[in-house]
């Protein structure tokens, strides 16, 4: 569905985006996953077409590059910042942009997106009384109006409430068994795990590693560690972790010594494989 070939992108003496290629395939969600300012929005940006590459090429679907207006129209965007009118009602903010597309069927496509999102009965409600959540659920239906065969989400539940980063979750996926192909940049560790089929983990404008969950897990995520927690009311307690990649044979073995209290088995995780990939120091 897009492919990115060796892009570039600096701004001054800030390389934001330095070789990155990858390949979208077509219905999958693709999370683009790494810390803030790694690139993620960048990258967006050019694939979307905002944005010309210093050097690279960027393709959708044989389609050619999307600095072309009429490649751009194959595309749907939610951008990280809200793109919305705050002094028009949720129905005008997307009878608004479905105007700029042309559509000749607006007032039915508006009144599918805003029920898709779960906005049907806020459709004549200014956006300026929206909580966070909504807007974010709103930025998401103009996306669609046009029904584009890939959508772009830059951070699409950044600031949200539990229930409305549940909904937008849920979409995204239903808009994948649909057949849409979705690119979804996040820090999240969690989201990635639960929406995408496959993951490529970004910094300092590097692609390091693309694969589904479990494959990068099995990558780099590192072995599991049981813990095993000894003693008695006379030598109170002591807790021992042993890092392994067979835990079961570890817990047998534990087990066999007498005087455990508890076990317990930590896997590695997504995270673990984020942290190891882009390191544990703070960014500011």
């Amino acid at each position: 569905m897009l492919k990115i070939t060796d892009l570039h992108k600096s701004f001054g003496a800030i390389r934001a985006v330095d070789g990155v290629s990858l390949e979208v395939r077509k219905g999958e969600v693709f999370g683009l996953l790494g810390p803030n300012g790694a690139g993620k929005s960048t990258t967006i940006n050019m694939a979307m077409g905002l944005l010309a590459p210093d050097s690279g090429a960027i393709e959708l679907e044989g389609l050619g590059s999307p600095r072309d207006p009429s490649v751009r129209r194959h595309l749907g965007l939610a951008p990280q910042a809200i793109a919305l009118y705050e002094g028009l009602t949720a129905s005008e903010n997307l009878h608004f942009f479905a105007s700029l597309y042309g559509l000749r069927d607006a007032k039915r496509r508006v009144a599918a997106m805003l029920e898709l999102v779960g906005l049907g009965p806020r459709g004549n409600d200014l956006v300026a009384g929206f909580s966070g959540g909504m807007q974010r659920r709103l930025n998401l239906a103009a996306a669609l109006l046009h029904d584009p065969p890939l959508l772009l989400l830059d951070e699409p539940t950044a600031g949200v409430d539990p229930q409305s980063r549940n909904s937008i979750l849920d979409t995204v996926r239903t808009l994948a068994k649909e057949g849409r192909t979705v690119i979804y940049t996040t820090h999240y560790m969690e989201e990635a795990q639960r929406i995408c089929d496959r993951v490529g983990v970004i910094d300092h404008g590097k692609l390091l590693d693309v694969g589904t969950v479990d494959e990068l897990i099995r990558r780099h995520g590192g072995d599991s560690e049981v813990i095993v927690e000894r003693g008695n009311a006379e030598n109170g307690h002591a807790e021992e972790r042993l890092v392994t990649k067979e835990p079961l044979a570890e817990i047998s073995a534990a087990l066999a010594k007498g005087d455990v209290t508890s076990v317990r088995v930590e896997r590695p995780t997504l995270e673990s494989v984020f942290l190891h990939l882009t390191g544990r120091s703070l960014r500011d």
